[in-house]
């Protein structure tokens, strides 16, 4: 088919599909979208609560449980360890379709009846505090963490151990604290785009480099002090010139670096290695992938969100590991010619589900486990199955609802408590507007603290053990909270002075310095004389993830590298 324009229904503004996207939905057997790609996002966004938790008591077992369903949903909630047992049948809900109505509504009675799993955290020691997240040992507060051990307070971390305050850690990271979009790294704090680098502080976009200190852009180096090369017993006696456990000296430290980055460091117009016929940032080993962000081993695929290791995919936020013909998914990894699910592991043909596990041959189902043939979580036998199921896709093309993601109106959770409120903000009035809900009760306690910031030793060597028995207030948003004996633990063995800061806003500190999740078309900022394409302002122009409006010095492929290298 030829390109067409259409206009979305939610935003009401123009967009494009492109005669490949035409491919894929006539390949996957869906109507092309009625909402443009940024508003489907914003819609997998809405349902996806990764970090609010509550505590409510589990409706099988009555014990006191960490989830992300508020206390005020009506919703039945186990704890995993209830939600996992074999003491409940998820068949016992199942119910026929009625097809005087439309679809959602009737998934959205199901959803209030099955009982939905607390948090989704799979084959993990210990880890109570862990969302979307599976393999794990020791992790607290983390967030989309898989083979992770003794991490804390960070978001999408891979393979990495020891590391606290991190975000978009790919693979092996170690003793990391305050580092952003790395890998294979070592003893590392406030670091941006390192790979393969070991004891450097306040570092952005250095690869293989060791023992360096507020410096970017560098490669293969060791002993590099703001950017000048040192011995190593000049660069060690540098070191001496600062009170790294001081909490005032981190915070001039952090200031001097953040001005460094902005104002001083060249960026990649994107970050993008080794793909082919992709546009995108913090691309990775990707071919054939179009409008991505955030992706790593994916290929033939599009409008895609942090996932990793897809194939002849679209419309994906936070799945991977070996998922295939997809579509509009989110919060789903292991999965095979799936539509529009949510929360799901380990599945095959499955559609319109939310929760299920270990399970193939699914149509509109909650919280099934190892199942197969079902509709509205009622079996049958295949052949009726396949029958039924042709006849409810028949229903939601006339309906409207075939091949769109479930509606944020009949989501499980609110959009203030999910990354819809992060990346794409919307007032109270906004939402409800839009017939979307709004959680009153987010939870957080004000006021009560037992002991002001001021009072907090400059120096982490001056903090007892009395500590861990007090209630501190964030600086910047006032919530109350308080520190774990291995959060001090940590802080001493790296020498990292109290934080004066809760969680949430430490993790929108290090949001804020990623790249957008967006591209602007604008042209390199290189000026250099006597370049091979240019002699004076490079001409070249491209899509970058840096808006226009930013302060970052931002560079062409050719113009970055005969910087860098």
């Amino acid at each position: 088919m030829d390109q067409e324009i259409k206009n979305c229904k939610n935003c009401k503004k123009d967009f494009v599909i492109e005669p490949d996207d035409f491919n894929f939905y006539e390949k996957i057997k869906v109507p092309p979208p009625t909402w443009c790609s940024k508003c489907r996002q914003q819609r997998r966004y809405a349902w996806r609560n990764e970090r609010t938790l509550y505590r409510r008591n589990c409706n099988f077992c009555g014990k006191s449980t960490v989830t992300i369903y508020s206390p005020n949903k009506p919703y039945k909630v186990y704890c995993n360890l209830c939600w996992w047992g074999d003491d409940w049948d998820f068949a016992s809900y199942g119910r026929d379709f009625d097809f005087t109505r439309p679809f959602f509504e009737q998934f959205s009675e199901l959803q209030h009846e099955v009982p939905r799993m607390a948090l989704l955290n799979k084959n993990s020691i210990n880890s109570d505090y862990t969302n979307h997240s599976s393999d794990n040992k020791n992790v607290y507060l983390t967030f989309s963490c898989f083979d992770g051990e003794n991490v804390m307070y960070s978001t999408w971390i891979m393979k990495s151990r020891d590391c606290m305050d991190c975000g978009y850690i790919y693979e092996k990271g170690e003793r990391l604290y305050e580092c952003i979009d790395s890998r294979k790294s070592y003893q590392c704090q406030y670091g941006i785009f390192l790979k393969d680098c070991s004891s450097c502080y306040y570092c952005y976009d250095c690869h293989g480099c060791n023992e360096c200190f507020m410096s970017t852009n560098l490669r293969n180096k060791s002993y590099i002090f703001k950017n000048k090369q040192y011995t190593r017993e000049e660069y060690f006696n540098k070191l001496k010139e600062y009170e790294i456990t001081s909490f005032i000296t981190r915070e001039g430290l952090n200031k001097e670096f953040q001005d460094l980055v902005e104002k001083d460091a060249i960026h990649r117009y994107v970050v993008s290695e080794r793909n082919v016929n992709s546009v995108g940032s913090l691309i990775f080993n990707c071919k054939n992938a179009m409008n991505v962000f955030d992706l790593e081993s994916g290929e033939d695929c599009k409008y895609i969100y942090s996932s990793l290791e897809l194939k002849d995919c679209m419309d994906m936020y936070h799945t991977g590991y070996s998922t295939s013909l997809c579509y509009e998914l989110q919060g789903c990894t292991r999965t095979y010619n799936c539509l529009s699910c949510h929360l799901c592991y380990d599945n095959a043909h499955i559609s319109y589900s939310d929760t299920c596990q270990n399970s193939q041959n699914l149509f509109g189902c909650v919280s099934v486990k190892k199942g197969e043939y079902m509709i509205l979580n009622k079996k049958y036998s295949k052949a009726d199955y396949e029958t039924l199921k042709e006849k409810i896709i028949e229903h939601m093309k006339k309906t409207g609802e075939y091949g769109e993601f479930f509606p944020p109106g009949i989501a499980p959770v609110y959009y203030n408590e999910t990354q819809g409120n992060l990346y794409m903000p919307m007032k109270k009035e906004e939402v409800l507007a839009k017939g979307w809900h709004w959680e009153e009760n987010i939870p957080g306690t004000f006021g009560k603290e037992t002991i002001s910031s001021v009072s907090i030793p400059d120096k982490i060597e001056d903090v007892s053990d009395s500590y861990l028995s007090e209630i501190f207030a964030c600086v910047d948003c006032s919530k109350n909270y308080n520190i774990t004996r291995n959060e001090l633990l940590f802080y001493r063995k790296e020498h990292i002075p109290f934080p004066r800061k809760c969680p949430n806003c430490r993790y929108k500190r290090r949001f804020d310095l990623r790249p957008k999740r967006e591209l602007w078309h604008r042209k390199c900022m290189c000026t250099q004389e006597n370049y091979t394409n240019h002699n004076g302002p490079c001409p070249v122009e491209f899509e970058t993830c840096y808006s226009p409006d930013g302060k970052e010095l931002v560079y062409c492929e050719s113009c970055y590298n005969k910087e860098v290298y």
